[in-house]
């Protein structure tokens, strides 16, 4: 009976290999450029950008006299990490590493899903999801972070310290994993992730500092940072060029930005929207009484969502964060995370449409161009309005109504497929 069983789970893996290997097969070929993808070359970041970073890097500094580099000191082990492939050229070397980091998720989430109270729709919103960006997502480092937020996330059901080192680290990558951190359960939990999580990040930051000038150059550039055209404020300004407004699109810190009248107004309200994004989460941090073994990925899935929606840039890449942690939380049988990670799914598709296939759509403002910015920038509203009113309800209204207290449910139990055997 144990050998037909496994031979059952062996034998159900298969589909989701085939696809998996099917899929990442033409995502290779497309950076490769054995096959074109019609727009913007999408390999340039990493054969010029990041390979100009590199050089630098390797002189023994941070870029600092280049604005385009707006990332925490972390991220120049991305740039360096081709060195562990020195057989290959810089781009060929970026893009296996970038592939073997997608095995890796893949891996984890099958893994994880195929432990008691896992299933595999968290798999396959990962296998599905993933090349319907496109060959962006492996020529940009986003997926690599998105590795280090899934590992945590997983670990973290049943081992705390874990989930806040690697949250440090990842939020030392690239800022967002830090929000990996909102949803862990009151009490050991907290402290403990959250203890991990601050010496990991001192230690870090402190090594980073001292081995390389300008570790901290990037919080300047991200502060002047202006109105992305792929942006939800955005959509004002696309809208506003229908009817004469006097503003343009310029190239600016290494994206198309909005320039002209009442930009840095929009930009501003955007701010604020973020403001908002943590005080809600704060609200609910406070008032949260049941969590369960799901809530913490739930929570980040929110929080990614509502970061990402507010963002003065949301550029083609941001849209893997969502689409790893809400694979986390499809993972989870009892998750209640399923129309908001559908909706993700299908704006990372939307994404594809316009960058890069529209991307001269966009640029333009042209009738296609706004279409897609809706329809994207519309499922990701209605994403995190979706994860924030279940993760509501599930957690503070359905806890009122039930009397409940904390609910965490004891290591082992059907709700913790990351368990470790």
């Amino acid at each position: 009976m144990t050998v037909r069983t496994g031979t059952r789970g062996r034998l159900g893996r298969g589909p989701q290999l085939a696809v998996w290997g099917l899929t990442r097969a033409v995502l290779m070929l497309c950076v490769l450029k054995v096959f074109t993808v019609p727009g913007p070359d999408v390999t340039s970041d990493v054969s010029v950008i990041y390979r100009g970073w590199y050089e630098v890097l390797r002189e023994g500094s941070y870029p600092l006299d280049d604005v385009t580099w707006q990332y925490p000191p972390a991220a120049a082990l991305a740039v360096l990490s081709p060195d562990l492939l020195p057989f290959l050229g810089y781009a060929t070397a970026f893009f296996v590493l970038a592939l073997l980091c997608d095995a890796l998720v893949f891996g984890l989430l099958l893994y994880a899903g195929g432990r008691p109270g896992g299933r595999q729709a968290g798999v396959w919103l990962w296998v599905a999801g993933v090349p319907l960006l496109g060959p962006t997502v492996y020529a940009r480092y986003d997926l690599m972070v998105t590795a280090v937020a899934v590992a945590g996330l997983l670990a973290g059901v049943r081992h705390p310290r874990v989930l806040g080192a690697l949250a440090a680290f990842g939020t030392l990558l690239k800022v967002w994993p830090v929000l990996l951190l909102v949803g862990t359960a009151p009490g050991r939990d907290t402290r403990r992730s959250w203890s991990a999580a601050a010496v990991t990040g001192a230690v870090l930051a402190a090594a980073a500092a001292l081995a390389l000038p300008g570790a901290y150059a990037f919080l300047t550039f991200q502060r002047d940072r202006g109105l992305e055209i792929e942006s939800l404020g955005a959509l004002v300004f696309h809208v506003a060029r229908q009817f004469g407004w006097e503003g343009a699109v310029e190239l600016r810190y290494g994206s198309m930005e909005f320039a002209g009248p009442h930009v840095a107004l929009v930009s501003t309200l955007m701010l604020a929207l973020s403001v908002f994004a943590f005080g809600w989460l704060l609200v609910w941090r406070l008032r949260a009484r049941a969590f369960e073994r799901h809530t913490p990925a739930e929570a980040a899935f929110t929080a990614v969502l509502m970061f990402t929606v507010t963002s003065r840039v949301i550029s083609p890449q941001y849209m893997v964060w969502p689409l790893g942690v809400g694979a986390v939380c499809m993972v989870f049988r009892r998750s209640g995370m399923a129309l908001p990670a559908f909706l993700v799914l299908v704006a990372t598709g939307v994404t594809l449409l316009e960058f890069p296939l529209g991307f001269a759509h966009v640029v333009a403002s042209d009738a296609q161009g706004v279409a897609l910015m809706a329809v994207r920038n519309g499922l990701l509203v209605a994403a995190v309005l979706s994860a924030g009113w279940r993760l509501w309800r599930t957690t503070v209204t359905g806890a009122s109504k039930d009397g409940a207290a904390e609910r965490v449910r004891p290591a082992g139990r059907a709700d913790s497929p990351a368990s470790a055997p």
